[in-house]
């Protein structure tokens, strides 16, 4: 196949939905050899901050000189975005090549999701890219998630919070509980910030696993008055005066997160100086959370998409508006119909001088007109926008330079405005 007709193949399979089991993954992975077997990996879950957790922890490790697969999801413009091995995202002819060879695994009787597939396919390009180590992102939940499939040498679990009620419960403990399927038989966990009764759910499992449990705030911290000037002190070791690029202050606990399992790493044989740890930090990019794109007026995008993470940005805009008190604020805000839009927008609407709803290119996407009308109470002077290149053009048609346009609510929305300030198409498979 084409690299266009692959990845037609792979957005036909979402039809399929989302289907939690690790039957047809680990069915479809003996077919094919198990190549998720031939590298240690460091395995990351939870609500917010698992995919900054994932890309500070794959940096580091690569500064160290290892060979470092990334899998990572969604992705914002380019499917490829996904796998990477040392930054470096799957050529399309190896997605090509390796589909077809999975579809002949899987033929005739398996029926992967989008998302089965393509955990299989970045094991498989990790295997022939003879990584020294993979650092897996969990996909949804983590207890039926494709990727726990694996036997990492370290886990973390960074937040918890509601989201996918659907799929993983509709209470924090609930969440938890499944987040916390990732923990194996002795294989040590790092646990981010999450309140005592939540985190007791993971520790509970984690005693039932006998595996060691590093909680943020009791074996390891990260502090100071951002993450450009930070502190690390650990189970083993500490780092003064480090600096990572990355906005906001709740990546500091990502930092932490990311800094206790490279300990765990070291401890399980991968070396690890304080020189990679500071130069892996120093270059880390995660793109689409608090990414500033433009300038005069400043246009930021974050993919936040729930409540917690709506917090998290609240805090980022808050600090911004204190540090420009005349300039205004424009939030474009488009999200999926599974999400909660009043809960969402609570902490952020004090912060915004216009409101502009959109849509991001998807299903299943809530179209703009029907946000307006959930918001109609809370946010009655809310515009709509037709299409993300409108709702930017509005906000930046009534900006003054000193102004900040802030796009959220969706990854998927990010990655659209971001192929849009590219000049570039997106992949059709971005769910």
């Amino acid at each position: 196949m084409t690299y266009s007709a692959t990845v037609r193949f792979l957005y036909s399979l979402q039809q399929h939905g989302i289907k939690l089991g690790l039957e047809t993954i680990r069915a479809l992975l003996t077919r094919v050899g198990e190549p998720q077997r031939r590298y240690p990996v460091l395995h990351i879950g939870g609500t917010n901050g698992k995919g900054s957790t994932a890309a500070m922890v794959a940096s580091i490790l690569q500064a160290a000189g290892q060979r470092v697969g990334l899998y990572t999801s969604p992705h914002l413009i380019d499917f490829r975005e996904r796998i990477r091995v040392n930054g470096v995202m799957i050529p399309e002819g190896r997605v090509s090549e390796l589909v077809e060879a999975l579809q002949a695994a899987a033929a005739p009787d398996l029926a992967p999701t989008f998302f089965e597939f393509t955990t299989a396919l970045a094991f498989q390009y990790f295997a022939e890219c003879h990584v020294d180590v993979a650092v897996l992102e969990v996909g949804l939940g983590g207890r039926f998630d494709a990727t726990n499939v694996v036997e990492p040498v370290a886990t973390a679990i960074t937040t918890i919070g509601l989201d996918h009620e659907a799929y993983l419960g509709s209470t924090l403990e609930a969440i938890a509980f499944e987040k916390a399927g990732i923990i194996k038989a002795a294989v040590p966990v790092v646990i981010g910030r999450i309140d005592a009764p939540v985190r007791q759910v993971i520790e509970e499992r984690a005693l039932v696993q006998a595996a060691p449990a590093y909680a943020l705030g009791r074996e390891f911290r990260c502090e100071g008055p951002s993450t450009t000037d930070c502190h690390y002190a650990g189970m083993a070791g500490q780092y003064d005066h480090l600096f990572c690029p990355l906005q906001g202050r709740f990546q500091l606990d990502n930092v932490a997160c990311a800094l206790a399992l490279i300990e765990l790493a070291r401890e399980r044989g991968l070396t690890v100086s304080e020189e990679a740890v500071r130069n892996g930090l120093q270059h880390v990019a995660w793109e689409g959370r608090l990414e500033i794109v433009g300038r005069a007026p400043t246009v930021l995008l974050d993919g936040a998409h729930n409540p917690a993470a709506a917090v998290v940005l609240a805090e980022y805009l808050a600090e911004w508006r204190l540090a420009t008190p005349a300039a205004r604020v424009s939030l474009i805000v488009g999200m999926m119909r599974d999400k909660h839009p009043r809960e969402f927008l609570a902490p952020l609407l004090p912060l915004a001088d216009t409101l502009i709803l959109t849509q991001a290119d998807l299903p299943r996407a809530s179209a703009g007109s029907d946000l307006r009308e959930l918001l109609r109470d809370c946010a009655p002077s809310a515009q709509v926008a037709a299409t993300p290149a409108d709702a930017l053009a509005c906000a930046k048609r009534s900006a003054a330079p000193s102004d900040l346009i802030c796009v959220t609510g969706s990854l998927m929305l990010v990655g659209e405005i971001k192929a849009l300030l590219r000049g570039c198409s997106l992949s059709p498979v971005r769910g």
